[in-house]
């Protein structure tokens, strides 16, 4: 078989993968156009997933500045170097030292209770602090393994977030991949289509 016969045979295949990659991308197509009757609603979902994103970003700052004031008014009981379990009903304690408003000492609260490293310390038998800095109760067996139950699900959470990360990441890649074997193969076509 001579060379020119070869490199026909060659261009023949290329041509019947690029017509079968042809018939699934416009399979595709159709299957976009579907996507795209529905992408309608996801965009009004998409429009207030980022309104509640950006709600979530001031929470977020809104409870930062909060705990910055309590960290700054009660040093020796609440830090973020030396986290100890807190007295049950401190927040009562709290609204009645009258030094923080009640909706800032609500948002710090929250935000301070519900971080792994104040989680982490509610060991069963540990001392609680009250507002004064001196010990006031110690946690019990219940509230040790909630805590620890709370870990958990953060953990758990955290690794499928990661998951879907990765997985997210490998079809950005293949997608990538798949593109650039279409643009070579367009190349060849166009080549193909020179020579005749």
């Amino acid at each position: 078989m001579s060379e020119i016969d070869q490199l026909q045979q060659r261009t023949q295949a290329l041509l019947q993968e690029c017509e079968a990659r042809l018939a699934a991308l416009e399979a595709k197509g159709r299957q976009m156009q579907t996507a795209t009757d529905e992408s309608v609603s996801v965009t009004q979902t998409e429009k207030t997933a980022d309104a509640k994103s950006r709600n979530r970003a001031k929470n977020r700052a809104a409870n930062q500045a909060a705990l910055q004031q309590l960290f700054d008014a009660y040093p020796d009981v609440f830090s973020r170097d030396n986290v100890r379990p807190l007295k049950i009903g401190i927040q009562e304690d709290l609204i009645a030292d009258e030094k923080l408003a009640r909706n800032r000492i609500k948002r710090a609260l929250a935000s301070y209770v519900r971080n792994p490293h104040y989680l982490r310390s509610l060991v069963a038998g540990a001392d609680r602090v009250g507002l004064d800095g001196r010990p006031a109760g110690q946690v019990s067996e219940e509230e040790a393994a909630h805590a620890q139950a709370k870990l958990d699900e953060m953990r758990k959470q955290r690794r499928e977030r990661q998951k879907q990360e990765r997985d997210a990441a490998r079809q950005q890649a293949q997608a990538a991949q798949e593109k650039r074997l279409n643009r070579k193969l367009d190349k060849l076509l166009q080549l193909n289509n020179r020579g005749r």
